[in-house]
């Protein structure tokens, strides 16, 4: 089911995931943008410009707040990996329309409705994330979604 560029496109969005600067280990997520085997951007979880980052700040916003995960998206100081790498593109001037997205985990709704209008055909994630309704727009949006696995 998946090659060796899809191994090599995922192994980078582990690189990139460890620039993420979110206070929590387990939410460090990296994302690359992939047209005809070709990195067109990246993107990891983080602060905008500007801002202090969680690490900075020495705490987890959402964690204070008690914010369950998959939830209130809208607090929190990091913009998502996925957004970061569409936002890049578009600074940059760069085409990703048909493009694959490889991403260290499933995209909430926020991101799918940014994939899906980006014009981003297929996304491969490793990890999940507690949001079916990214998955089903994603679906309606004709985007192909499908969970990496080592190996296979």
């Amino acid at each position: 089911m998946f090659d060796k560029w899809d191994d090599r496109f995922m192994e980078m969005a582990r690189l990139v995931s460890t620039w993420a600067s979110c206070y929590k280990p387990d939410r460090k997520i990296g994302a690359v943008i992939v047209l005809d085997k070709r990195v067109m951007t990246t993107g990891y979880n983080g602060a905008p410009a500007g801002v202090k980052t969680c690490v900075e700040r020495g705490e987890c916003l959402r964690q204070k707040l008690g914010i369950a995960s998959g939830t209130r998206h809208e607090v929190c100081y990091a913009v998502h990996a996925e957004q970061n790498a569409i936002i890049q593109a578009a600074k940059l001037g760069i085409r990703i329309d048909g493009a694959t997205l490889y991403c260290t985990h499933q995209p909430c709704i926020l991101c799918a409705k940014m994939i899906v209008n980006a014009g981003i055909r297929r996304v491969v994630y490793e990890e999940g994330y507690p949001d079916d309704f990214s998955r089903e727009i994603l679906a309606e949006g004709g985007v192909t979604v499908e969970r990496y696995k080592r190996g296979e």
